[in-house]
């Protein structure tokens, strides 16, 4: 039977992520009870005290034990945390030494959402792959440069450490544990008992670009604007160097350095953003989009889009867009 801890941090957190990560694993057990198996699963809430934990100001939770009572587990949760996380990680500090000492004893650590801060604040995935909420992307980096942020991925398994993506993707990392620790069937009636899409690997088609501008450079926040404000047109970094009057050498530093994209890269994720606006409330067609957002190039178009949403424009309309029906006519 695998042991798992689901750590019951102070401070706000996405409730959701630790009554979620309950529930999947004791239906797990169920699901194996009903087949005549041995259930693989003992779930424990952990804290740092044996005081309840209120959230929302509405909702208790009681710890079950204290990381000081417990000696060994062999996985650990680490739900979604909000708020400062300066401040987060200070609260929760007693975790990360126990952490770190439960999985040089053989524990695996599983992070949710933005529960990655707890998780990199122990430096077990420093050089390793990492994944949070695509929304905590630029904060992430500046606090664990160390870290290798793959804001793309629904799902990271770094041998022993792993994480999940933004919001309620954290379900789709719960079904990967539980068919790592049992089998393929028991992850397949979890997924259809909580009607969750199974073996989703990206957040792409999710992740709303809204630019990198919390930086001290006034110089390059205006021309972020500026490419913001005309992305329609066609922009190229010669015309952004003569109009700003600034060298090619110097804004291509200047620009990586602030925003932590190329300015090519920037332009392009400005194009496609104002594309998928496009595609998720008109009736254009691609060809119309397209052009609309400065391209040219159909081929080029569909597969800078498709590489950075994970979906063919045909597939974005299609997720995205609920048509609103003609008036009949009478």
């Amino acid at each position: 039977m695998k042991h798992i801890s689901i750590l019951i941090p102070k401070g706000a957190v996405a409730l959701g992520c630790i009554e979620g990560s309950f529930r999947v694993f004791t239906q797990a057990n169920e699901f194996l009870r009903a087949a005549g198996e041995e259930p693989m699963f003992n779930v424990q809430f952990v804290g740092m005290t044996d005081q309840a934990q209120v959230y929302d100001r509405l909702f208790t939770v009681q710890p079950d034990t204290r990381i000081a009572d417990l000696r060994k587990t062999d996985l650990i949760i680490i739900p979604a945390v909000n708020g400062d996380m300066d401040e987060v990680i200070a609260d929760n500090e007693a975790f990360l030494p126990w952490i770190r000492q439960q999985h040089a004893r053989g524990a695996e650590v599983a992070s949710l959402c933005v529960g990655a801060f707890l998780l990199a604040a122990t430096g077990l995935v420093d050089g390793k792959k990492c994944s949070t909420h695509w929304l905590s992307e630029p904060l992430f980096r500046d606090m664990f440069p160390n870290v290798e942020l793959v804001p793309d991925r629904i799902i990271t398994d770094e041998q022993g450490t792993y994480s999940s993506g933004g919001a309620n993707s954290f379900y789709n990392l719960l079904l990967h544990l539980v068919e790592k620790f049992t089998y393929r069937d028991v992850a397949i009636l979890c997924s259809k008992y909580f009607a969750i899409e199974i073996d989703r690997d990206s957040q792409s088609a999710f992740i709303m670009f809204k630019g990198q501008k919390d930086h001290p450079d006034d110089s390059v926040r205006e021309i972020q604007s500026y490419i913001e404000s005309n992305f329609a047109e066609r922009i190229t970094v010669d015309q952004l160097t003569s109009h700003f009057a600034i060298s090619r050498r110097s804004l291509e530093r200047r620009f990586k350095k602030a925003t932590r994209n190329t300015v090519t890269e920037y332009i392009q994720r400005v194009k496609i953003e104002a594309a998928k606006k496009g595609f998720e409330t008109s009736r254009k067609n691609i060809t119309e989009v397209m052009f609309e957002v400065g391209y040219t190039d159909n081929k080029a178009f569909r597969t800078l889009f498709k590489r950075t949403t994970g979906l063919s424009p045909v597939e974005y309309r299609k997720k995205y867009n609920r048509e609103v029906p003609l008036p009949a006519r009478n």
